[in-house]
């Protein structure tokens, strides 16, 4: 390859750490991949080692760029969001392990807020809902939970970040801690139209505002690499949240677009312009992203289980060898069967958000086997998103007519067809899923006047594949109508929260 200016995007995943080189013409040259791995102390508990994620980031770069042979001009972080890390500001070592967005130890906690009247200050402020999800929780639970934690917190001693945060402040060697808006805002801690620290909320919730760091826009200027790690002195010009790096990485630049991405979870981002709506629909307020000076807020619908579905079918039940022989199993079901698999493995997200809610197998026969369990699985992918877009579209009042797809699923033709039939809309799929880390490199290069301006990326966007619908009417009606009684079914039996989860 010639020599050419690049920029190099950290895509900090659930499961996963990638790093990616793009070219100036946006097109993905080296990448490198390591697996995470998944600590579950207690059930229903998940942490990651910050160490681990650390020397994954640092190993994956220099892997990405031992081909490069221009300048990199660049870094752009994507971050699983909301996973959160509080460590020593003297060392920069972790505190205890990260505790993961998934993770739900303080349902109590958020159980005792939403007692305590904290669920509309929270959604006026933040945009968000009191759930496990979020960050606020968790820093309280480890303040609560790690001996002598909130002393030194209160001390100064200590920093909060979501990964992002714990990437930059070790990347500039301890010279930065700050964070983007999009990930502020997913901490039930940021006022989304002020722009800042709540001090209402740090006050309710216990946490001390000396751990917090400083929130930037997301092409905002986070200071360089340390020269030992990449050779040379690298400028951070760009960090989002995964699920707004995505929606960046699809163009979806205008309000009315929307993205659906298909990971470990499934999010679906809809673009409402410079003004936050509140969603009457269990939906987030969220920042899309703060570009130039100019915020474009979003309505999220978060599902908890898409992959992580698939994934449980091959690492639990052992139908599968690898995630990609889940379609050719579902393609091969009885059609007459009508099996539904609600996901609730970590409680079930927008629109229910019911975190004690638990999984549920509803329609079983003696005919069905891991053919009806496999398509099930995917199915739930279609049904739980068609839950958002309605939602979405009774928010919004805009009509969802295409969604922009991406994340690992996206790859399986029978799951995108079965989404655009269910919904039902036209399903766009771009040439590469990997947008995500586009995004982040997309913001990073743009802010050093590498790539052109939103308008023009949103012009040129063109999707790969575009997926129909093809079902009758009646028939998508009919299964979604099932889909409602089975997840009624598992909210019914969800769980009381467990006494003791909470502070």
């Amino acid at each position: 390859m010639g020599s050419e200016t690049l920029v190099l995007a950290i895509d900090q995943g659930t499961t996963s750490t990638r790093a990616i080189l793009f070219d100036a013409a946006g097109r993905a040259r080296s990448s490198a991949r390591i697996a995470l791995t998944q600590l579950h102390p207690r059930p229903g508990w998940v942490e990651h080692d910050p160490e681990e994620i650390w020397r994954s980031v640092v190993s994956t770069c220099r892997e990405a760029i031992a081909t490069a042979d221009g300048p990199i001009a660049a870094v752009g972080i994507t971050n699983q969001r909301e996973t959160s890390v509080l460590w020593e500001r003297a060392t920069g070592r972790p505190v205890h392990n990260a505790v993961v967005w998934q993770d739900r130890r303080s349902a109590g906690l958020c159980e005792n807020w939403r007692a305590a009247g904290l669920a509309e200050i929270v959604a006026r402020r933040t945009g968000l809902v009191v759930d496990p999800y979020f960050s606020a929780s968790k820093i309280r639970w480890l303040l609560d939970s790690v001996p002598g934690l909130r002393q030194r917190a209160e001390a100064g001693e200590i920093a909060f970040g979501t990964i992002d945060s714990f990437l930059l402040w070790r990347l500039s060697g301890g010279r930065r801690h700050a964070t983007d808006i999009t990930n502020a805002a997913r901490t039930m801690l940021f006022d989304i139209r002020r722009f800042a620290w709540d001090a209402e909320l740090l006050d309710a919730f216990g946490i001390p505002r000396a751990l917090l760091p400083e929130v930037l826009d997301t092409d905002g200027n986070y200071g360089a690499t340390t020269p030992d790690l990449f050779g040379a002195a690298i400028p951070i010009t760009g960090i989002a949240g995964d699920q707004q790096a995505a929606a960046i990485g699809q163009a979806c630049f205008r309000p009315g677009m929307i993205k659906t991405t298909y990971g470990t979870g499934a999010f679906a981002l809809l673009n409402i312009g410079h003004a936050p709506v509140a969603s009457r629909h269990n939906l987030l307020t969220t920042i899309a992203y703060r570009l130039g000076g100019e915020t474009a807020y979003a309505l999220e619908g978060s599902i908890f289980a898409a992959g992580a579905t698939v994934e449980w079918l091959r690492d639990r039940v052992g139908a599968i060898a690898d995630a990609a022989q889940v379609a050719n199993l579902a393609a091969r079901a009885d059609p007459r069967q009508r099996l539904y698999l609600v996901p609730g493995f970590a409680g079930l997200g927008a629109p229910y958000w019911a975190p004690q809610a638990r999984g549920g197998l509803l329609g079983l026969t003696a005919e069905c086997g891991l053919s009806e369990i496999a398509r099930a699985a995917l199915e739930a992918v279609g049904y739980q998103t068609r839950d958002l877009i309605e939602a979405m579209a009774a928010d919004a009042q805009i009509a969802a007519d295409a969604l922009r797809v991406d994340g690992g699923m996206a790859a399986s033709d029978w799951t995108m067809q079965f989404l655009a039939d269910i919904v039902p809309a036209s399903v766009e799929r771009p040439a590469s899923v990997e947008t995500t880390a586009w995004g982040a490199a997309y913001v990073a290069g743009l802010t050093r006047g590498l790539y052109r301006d939103p308008e023009t990326m949103a012009a040129e966007w063109q999707p790969e594949r575009r997926f129909t619908p093809q079902m009758p009417t009646a028939d998508r009606e009919e299964r979604y109508a099932g889909w409602r009684r089975a997840v009624a079914g598992v909210l019914a039996a969800a769980l009381p929260v467990e006494a003791g989860t909470g502070g």
